[in-house]
């Protein structure tokens, strides 16, 4: 284990990556019965898509720790499932078939980008600055996300408002958070996993861990067939081209799949991999000379570009890695060795559902919390002195958290990034990559007005 996973090298443990893998698992689990109970509003199989869900996760997080060994896990993501749902299914009139289909295209667009190492060199050509500012984006973004999880955050009449504190699921959350912090400021081994499950058993007297309803394994199974290998069929990769006139409507759609899939794992990458070490300056220096897949940065986009094939063929939408890796990689996770535990976790939670689903989100908001204020550090390396660095930084960092989306943070970051430099008669300097990228983004916001 040791020698394959080179756990001293990357100054970590066994029990310590344990901890990461099972950390991370926990604050993702709750995809296990969120993406079926909202694909199944298009009518796809809940059962299909519960497995399908499960069986995605684990062999993108295999991929990732195995191949790149890398702490990161891959599942179908949430807000691509949602567009799935209520953009194209709903608003667009395909079917599932057909939008499964698309996710499957967007995947093979992912790997070719991926293998002609175009989202290699749009890594490459991000300015250090905005690196810095999608580090710390990343950790208002996950945050951010926890206190949404748990609605302490409210909008009324569209402004934002703190909530009442009259509920047990705020009270308990509010209990995990001080555990939390306090476990962390006092140096304690397994502060975060060990927050989250005294939280999680807390919350059994107070009604809010709860088992869900699910399905057991062998009626998932049952249903898988509804799913698996259909976009094979005729109502699937076919159908999409029966209608020429709709052709441009299903490019725009997996466009649009591909971008935000692409632009939300190089964040999570560069927000929670350079600080830590994980991609270091020679794994760069490998990943910009030699051919082939020599870098662990090279291996996890490969990794995780063919995961939303896979995913799309077994019967979910696009999988792609996960933000929540941050907590794992927050307390200590390093290598491969986090991501095969979280896989087995995945495998395990296909026989007790309803036991994982129990873990409320009380119970994991506030390690995502604690994990975004250590991921915000990223913010002292800019100089918010200098206005023409700190207006692309602030809106790549903040407009993640105010979009809820981390490709729209990178984007907005780029437009300002481009007009300071248009501004300052530097245009010259800015990467011709970042330019095409820049324009891209601008073509999905216009495409996505249009449709």
């Amino acid at each position: 284990m040791e020698r394959f996973f080179k756990l001293k090298e990357n100054g970590t443990t066994v029990s310590t990556e344990i901890v990461a893998g099972i950390t991370t698992f926990f604050t993702m689990a709750y995809i296990i019965v969120i993406n079926p109970s909202l694909l199944s509003q298009s009518g796809m199989e809940w059962g299909a898509v519960f497995l399908a869900t499960i069986i995605a996760a684990i062999i993108g997080t295999l991929v990732m720790g195995l191949f790149a060994n890398v702490p990161y896990a891959q599942a179908p993501g949430m807000g691509l499932n949602s567009f799935f749902v209520y953009t194209v299914c709903f608003a667009l009139g395909f079917t599932w078939q057909q939008a499964l289909s698309m996710v499957f295209i967007c995947g093979l667009v992912n790997i070719l980008i991926t293998v002609t190492k175009v989202r290699k060199i749009i890594i490459k050509s991000i300015p250090i600055s905005l690196q810095n500012a999608i580090g710390g984006g990343i950790g208002v973004f996950v945050a951010y996300n926890g206190l949404l999880n748990v609605n302490i955050i409210g909008f009324d009449a569209g402004i934002p408002s703190i909530a009442t504190f009259n509920n047990p699921v705020l009270w308990l959350f509010l209990i995990g958070l001080v555990l939390i912090l306090v476990l962390l400021i006092l140096n304690v081994r397994g502060a975060v996993l060990i927050g989250i499950v005294a939280t999680a058993i807390l919350g059994i007297p107070m009604g809010v861990t709860k088992m869900a309803e699910s399905i057991s394994f062998a009626e998932a199974c049952a249903a898988l067939p509804t799913t698996f290998g259909v976009i094979f069929t005729s109502e699937g990769l076919p159908s999409l081209f029966n209608d020429m006139s709709k052709l441009p409507l299903v490019l725009i759609t997996i466009f649009s799949f591909s971008v935000s899939d692409t632009f939300d794992t190089l964040g999570t990458f560069i927000g929670t991999g350079r600080r830590t070490g994980i991609f270091s300056e020679e794994d760069e220096k490998a990943m910009e000379s030699g051919s082939g897949y020599k870098s662990k940065m090279d291996k996890a986009l490969f990794a995780d570009a063919i995961a939303t094939s896979i995913g799309a063929v077994i019967g979910t939408t696009n999988t792609t890695t996960f933000v929540e890796s941050a907590a794992g990689i927050g307390v200590g996770g390093r290598t491969g060795l986090t991501s095969v535990v979280v896989a087995v976790c995945f495998a395990v939670s296909a026989f007790l559902a309803s036991f994982v689903s129990a873990i409320p989100y009380a119970a994991t908001s506030p390690a995502l919390v604690a994990v975004g204020i250590m991921m915000m550090s990223s913010f002292k390396d800019i100089n918010w002195e200098d206005f023409e660095e700190a207006a692309p930084a602030f809106f790549a960092g903040m407009f993640m958290a105010l979009c809820y989306s981390i490709s729209y943070g990178i984007a907005f970051g780029f437009f300002a990034y481009c007009i300071v430099k248009i501004c300052k008669k530097e245009a010259k300097t800015v990467h011709p990559i970042l330019w095409t990228v820049t324009a891209l983004f601008a073509m999905n916001f216009i495409l996505l007005a249009v449709i």
